[in-house]
């Protein structure tokens, strides 16, 4: 089979890694890609937002799968054009992926058909958001409705920081048209996990589960980021907890969807807070979640081609065996991130750091100067390791990280040794 993989950070790097092991894969072709991409692709310089071109590569390459990657053109509606045009797409509709592109439409959903998630309520006036949150009380969580490149969660310990928080988004507009209308809601307490399924249509399969880390400094502490890191598996998540999770809360969903004129295809990554009350949503993502890709792939024995070519031709995908051994995914970030940071800057150690047994890095905001490796984004690097068990992936990730240096980085110590709390 031929493949075409849009993106071209960290999670499409591992998308392409896996897909590369294939013994179907014919040709693999990833736009934009990125340097680590190309050991396993063929990098066509086409922008993401560029639908018009993404099109016209696809009619040049002719694939028989097309995996989009990141959410931004999936609720764009990459997957809609691609579609008319005759191709089969790993990837929601633009309807389907408004359960990640708008929180308010999301938490609607799930109001209707009593999906359990967190007390809220959607606001377009700042006024009164202020006046719902002295109703909620302290800690409560304020998200802009839109996409924010993962960091449109503000946790508000008090009520002064929500005020603050509503002024950022809907006075401020520092999140743009993504925070003129936000979604208000209480804090929820306790372990925070990622569950991917695959669905076609009101087909569903349990595909992983992982854990992230999102604050950007150990023991949860600083602002959130897209994902400072991730573990799987996660030990409180077993199969009675899933089952109770795919009969609230997945099956429900996807159902409602198809009953709603969205029907959803491609992966769904479910966003879970284990309260003592029982699981509960803290959002839906319409794609793999990164880092967590690169953890859940990485010990994957099943050949991921066939899983992602069924459901891009609206059939089942097939039940897969889960993982015997562990992973954990460490991000080295540049200096500053999630605020300001500088780019260009040199990277060594990668290759060194990749001949560690069971370690991959995978590439997320590198670019290619004049031949040498050096930094493009906030999350430059996910250095990932397998092992038989938890611990040793710990272990095995670090050695690969103490081999990587540029000049600002910094990582969280911690990933995988303790359970994040986040809202």
């Amino acid at each position: 089979m031929n493949v075409l993989v849009v993106g071209g950070g960290g999670r499409e790097h591992a998308l392409c890694w896996k897909l590369a092991q294939s013994a179907r894969l014919t040709r693999l072709v990833a736009a934009p890609g990125n340097p680590g991409i190309a050991r396993h692709a063929t990098c066509v310089a086409a922008s993401v937002d560029d639908h018009d071109a993404l099109v016209r590569l696809a009619d040049k390459e002719r694939p028989d799968v097309v995996v989009i990657g990141p959410e931004v053109p999936l609720v764009a509606g990459l997957a809609d054009r691609l579609t008319a045009a005759g191709f089969a797409v790993f990837g929601p509709s633009a309807r389907a992926a408004a359960i990640e592109g708008s929180k308010a439409f999301a938490k609607a959903v799930m109001a209707r058909h009593a999906i359990p998630t967190a007390r809220f309520e959607t606001f377009t006036d700042a006024a009164r958001a202020r006046r719902f949150c002295r109703d909620l009380g302290a800690p409560l969580v304020v998200k802009t409705d839109g996409l924010a490149a993962g960091k449109g969660a503000i946790v508000c310990t008090t009520l002064e920081e929500a005020d603050a928080a509503l002024a950022a988004c809907m006075e401020r507009r520092e999140f743009g048209a993504s925070g003129a209308t936000v979604v208000v809601e209480e804090f929820l307490v306790g372990e925070e996990v990622s569950f991917f399924v695959l669905v076609s249509g009101r087909h569903v399969t349990p595909l992983a589960v992982a854990q992230d880390h999102k604050a950007v400094f150990d023991s949860d502490r600083g602002p959130n980021t897209g994902g400072m890191g991730a573990v799987t598996p996660v030990a409180s998540f077993d199969h009675t907890l899933r089952a109770r999770v795919m009969t609230t809360i997945v099956t429900p969903t996807i159902t409602a969807l198809a009953d709603e004129g969205a029907p959803y295809s491609g992966v769904l990554f479910v966003q879970l807070m284990l309260t003592a009350d029982g699981p509960k949503v803290v959002e839906f993502n319409c794609r793999f979640g990164d880092p967590e890709c690169q953890a859940i792939l990485a010990p994957m024995d099943a050949d991921l081609l066939p899983l992602l070519a069924a459901v891009a031709r609206g059939e089942p995908a097939l039940e897969i065996a889960s993982p015997t051994r562990a992973a954990v995914c460490v991000t080295l970030a540049s200096g500053g991130y999630p605020g300001a940071y500088a780019t260009g800057v040199p990277i060594t150690g990668v290759d060194e750091a990749a001949m560690l047994s069971g370690v991959e890095v995978f590439h997320a905001g590198t670019t290619l100067r004049d031949g040498r490796l050096v930094t493009a984004g906030g999350r430059v690097l996910g250095v990932t390791a397998v092992a038989p068990d938890v611990p040793r992936a710990i272990e095995r990730a670090y050695q690969a990280v103490d081999r990587i240096r540029f000049d600002g980085m910094h990582f969280r110590r911690d990933i995988g040794r303790r359970k994040p709390v986040a809202a």
